[in-house]
């Protein structure tokens, strides 16, 4: 299963407020929504779940954003909560969740913040990776079952010749 990252308000202190299963939940949902993120492994969140694991106005959390009208991905700055690449000025502003915790950790100077790693459902592609590595490893299994392991292909097909009777 691939984890996805959200930001863990259970041992925030201050302006972080009490832990609630919502917000995980939430977090979540967001996330395979598609509405916070843009899929893949990683789950990026919006202004409202920022909004809402800072416990800040939209307001205070724009202005903390790292942004410029003149260039569209500014480049890094520790004192500014940094967006995700977008390649149009329209595409909403999405944050990764270790992004966040910096931000409030560093900056903010809340203390105690945790980026907590939650297993997503699994998806028909983990299901048939885990069908494939089930199936390698029987195959793993009926290899080290092998009584003589040959050291190349052509004893091991010499072996196989010589146990079948000839036509």
């Amino acid at each position: 299963m691939l984890p996805h990252p959200v930001l863990d308000r259970s041992t925030g202190a201050g302006a972080l407020g009490q832990a609630t299963d919502a917000f995980v939940a939430d977090a979540l949902a967001g996330a395979e929504g598609g509405s916070a993120g843009e899929g893949g492994g990683d789950a990026l969140i919006g202004i409202d779940d920022v909004q809402k694991a800072l416990n800040r106005s939209r307001a205070s959390v724009y202005r903390y954003t790292n942004t410029d009208p003149r260039n569209l991905n500014p480049p890094f700055n520790p004192r500014k909560l940094n967006p995700e690449y977008r390649s149009d000025q329209k595409d909403p502003l999405l944050f990764h969740p270790n992004e966040v915790a910096r931000f409030a950790r560093d900056v903010l100077r809340i203390k105690e913040v945790t980026v907590e790693v939650l297993n997503s459902p699994s998806t028909a592609t983990q299901q048939l990776l885990g069908a494939i590595l089930e199936e390698l490893r029987h195959i793993r299994v009926r290899l080290d079952g092998l009584e003589s392991r040959p050291a190349d292909l052509v004893a091991r097909r010499e072996q196989l010749d010589q146990s079948r009777p000839a036509a």
